[in-house]
């Protein structure tokens, strides 16, 4: 009874308590402060700051990550069984999957789509899978001495003949596949019910296999039952790694910072560096050509292609359209009409930051 009584009074006097707090907070005066007064940190600093936080319990993930690469064959043998593999946890996953596929998928072709990208043209992705497989398939008939089929022409199909060819239940290579890996397939390029019916309709074609990543909390809602054990048939993998988002959180705004010629220009050398060296040259050629041309419409794309020849960048029209293809999916390059009908290329970015930019390449 005694245990009782005492319970009772530590509620009333929580009660009577909560009550002058009340009374007290209503009689006080308003603050004048404002959002305007708060002061707000650049966001190159805020973000150079972020960078340099140290990463605790190295050696724990360490031994993390070594316990993972023990289940590789295991992941390679589920992807042969025609599983996908969907990886989640606490921490960014694109380094231990772009770990995975250089070690234990050399035998086959990979295809990486960056989800965490402010814009994915899956068009593009679908045309050059299929511009891939067309040529594997290609390759292993003449190897067996099997007459090859007419080449392929993909650019003017639909999305649904792409498929069709991909998937090709007729096909009597039934072991030739590509793999596509899929950094966040819950970004927000890929987040609308379109995009996930394609990826999944791919997912289940009979010469593709997934590799993707969420991080999202809601990202299983973006499948029905049918995409998730019949289309992209996953296998969940928990796969915490505790690291730090640093290349998808390049493209998401900081709380409480702004932004700035710099921080644009390192924006963009992020993103160029993840790309191959001979596009990070064709790139320059055009930001050089932009400075000294601040008042043309942009650079012609024939003039690019000539002068990117000429430095070897590239070795025909095909490749230069590959690394636009890549300019343009990344936002680094819009394409416009001059007065004469050219079709000219122009980075949308300041001259400063185009200046900024060239010498972040550079370093």
């Amino acid at each position: 009874m005694e245990d009782i009584d005492n319970i009772e009074e530590d509620e009333c006097g929580f009660s009577r308590n909560y009550f002058l707090a009340k009374e007290l907070g209503g009689a006080s005066k308003r603050s004048a402060h404002k959002l305007s007064d708060i002061h707000i940190v650049d966001e190159q600093e805020l973000r150079e700051t972020a960078s340099n936080i140290q990463m605790k319990h190295a050696d724990e993930i360490s031994e993390l990550m070594g316990d993972y690469k023990t289940m590789y064959p295991k992941w390679v043998f589920e992807l042969r069984c025609g599983f996908g593999l969907l990886m989640y946890g606490f921490g960014s996953k694109k380094a231990l999957i772009e770990d995975f596929a250089s070690a234990s998928l050399t035998d086959y072709s990979v295809v990486v789509i960056n989800g965490y990208l402010p814009s994915v043209n899956l068009k593009q992705v679908l045309l050059a899978l299929a511009e891939l497989l067309s040529e594997l398939l290609k390759c292993r008939r003449k190897s067996s001495g099997s007459l090859s089929k007419a080449q392929e022409t993909f650019p003017s199909r639909s999305i649904d003949d792409i498929l069709s060819f991909l998937h090709d239940p007729q096909s009597e290579d039934k072991d030739c596949f590509i793999c596509v890996v899929v950094h966040n397939i819950d970004g927000p390029a890929l987040r609308d019910p379109e995009s996930q019916q394609t990826l999944a309709r791919l997912a289940s074609c009979s010469h593709i296999r997934i590799v993707a990543s969420i991080d999202h909390v809601n990202a299983p809602l973006l499948w029905d039952k049918k995409m998730v054990h019949t289309q992209f048939n996953w296998l969940w993998h928990h796969v915490p790694t505790f690291a730090p988002y640093n290349v998808e959180g390049v493209f998401f705004p900081l709380v409480l910072a702004q932004g700035s010629t710099a921080q644009t220009a390192k924006t963009a050398a992020i993103v160029l560096q993840s790309l191959t060296p001979n596009a990070q040259n064709v790139f320059k050629i055009l930001a050089e050509y932009q400075l000294s041309h601040p008042d043309d419409d942009g650079m012609p794309t024939d003039d690019l292609y000539s002068a990117s020849r000429e430095r070897f960048f590239v070795s025909s029209q095909v490749t230069l359209n590959s690394h636009l293809t890549e300019f343009k999916d990344h936002e680094l390059v819009k394409t416009k009409r001059n007065s004469d009908g050219q079709e000219c290329l122009n980075i949308p970015l300041s001259s400063d930051a185009l200046r900024q930019l060239l010498l972040d390449l550079n370093q």
